[in-house]
């Protein structure tokens, strides 16, 4: 079983988020970045422009900012919350790879 439906509904639950909130949608509107997800035996990638998720692919996009490296196991569980996004870091269950200000960018997707 892939990630790609539950990635997807993380992001739905994004767009919803971002639609109730003006105020970070007005924070959002001028982010602009390709972020990659390689969970080994599975790659996504996606475009953050205008406060939406676009181009959702199941393969890793070009010129990434932002590359998160993990399994599918741990992006599970940073997803429902068993593992926290820092525990998960200082334990290298995952890594990031991009500018601090575009990593502190995707605590709004939790």
């Amino acid at each position: 079983m892939t990630m790609e439906n539950e990635i997807r509904a993380v992001i739905d639950k994004f767009h919803k988020k971002v639609e109730s909130d003006p105020e970070l949608k007005k924070e959002l509107m001028p982010i602009k970045k390709t972020i990659n997800m390689d969970l080994g035996e599975e790659a996504y990638g996606f475009r953050i422009e205008d406060a939406h998720v676009k181009e959702f692919r199941t393969e890793l996009m070009d010129n990434a900012d932002i590359i998160v490296t993990t399994t599918p196991e741990n992006l599970r569980n940073l997803m429902n919350g068993t593992l926290r996004p820092m525990k998960a870091y200082v334990l290298k269950k995952i890594k990031i790879k991009g500018k601090l200000d575009d990593v502190m960018f995707l605590k709004k997707f939790f």
